[in-house]
């Protein structure tokens, strides 16, 4: 099995009022630390966006192909490209075709996310018979913090095609297991790992919370 990693930063911010993939949290741009999340787990990282969206970004970019029809557009652009990567890699001479690919696909907007969670993640799919493995919180599914397959792209393709943009609709068309807070809890006893900036305030409440963190002592928070 093989994950590649992607971070999902093509959002218009509409509630935030700035760019959230740019503010900064421990001196970092929000987009800098998920890639940074990304890395120790995945064979690449690479940012679902606009192409000129982010001229210094971490890793390179790859352009959504659905631009304004919201995180299902990415997420179908993520699992094309991966697809592509993984075929272009099966034809070198001396490498073995891939039994599997999968997207590990993470928003930028997750402040309290854990490396060691996503580790853990990727192990879990990389032995379940699901197509999507995907923890689910108090809020709900949480598909922007999912490992996907890429064998989900023509049931996928096929919601969107028919109208389909919410994401957790779509993912009813596929097999899931669903990661609930009994497998995840012990990567965040704190619960907020999955914890979304969505405006100023909340922006202002991780500030303060890794703040205190730092101030008692090296923070485990990445």
């Amino acid at each position: 099995m093989s994950v590649y990693g992607y971070v999902q930063a093509g959002g218009g911010s509409t509630r935030f009022g700035v760019d959230k993939a740019l503010v900064e949290l421990a001196g970092k741009s929000m987009l800098d630390r998920t890639c940074a999340l990304l890395a120790p787990v995945c064979k690449t990282v690479r940012i679902i966006a606009p192409s000129e969206k982010y001229p210094h970004a971490p890793v390179p970019i790859v352009a959504d192909q659905w631009p304004g029809e919201g995180p299902l557009g990415g997420i179908l652009t993520a699992l094309y490209h991966a697809e592509d990567m993984s075929r272009a890699l099966s034809a070198m001479p001396g490498i073995a075709e891939e039994a599997r690919t999968h997207c590990l696909i993470l928003s930028c907007d997750m402040p309290f996310m854990k490396r060691e969670w996503l580790g853990f993640l990727c192990e879990r799919a990389a032995k379940s018979k699901a197509e999507i493995v995907v923890p689910m919180s108090q809020s709900g599914l949480e598909p922007l913090c999912a490992c996907w397959r890429t064998e989900v792209i023509p049931m996928i393709q096929r919601s969107f095609d028919n109208g389909v943009r919410k994401v957790t609709e779509a993912m009813k068309r596929v097999r899931m297991e669903v990661l609930d807070e009994s497998v995840w809890k012990r990567f965040d006893s704190e619960g907020r790992m999955f914890w979304n900036m969505n405006t100023p305030e909340d922006y202002e409440e991780a500030r303060r919370i890794l703040e205190e963190k730092t101030d008692k002592g090296p923070s485990r928070w990445t």
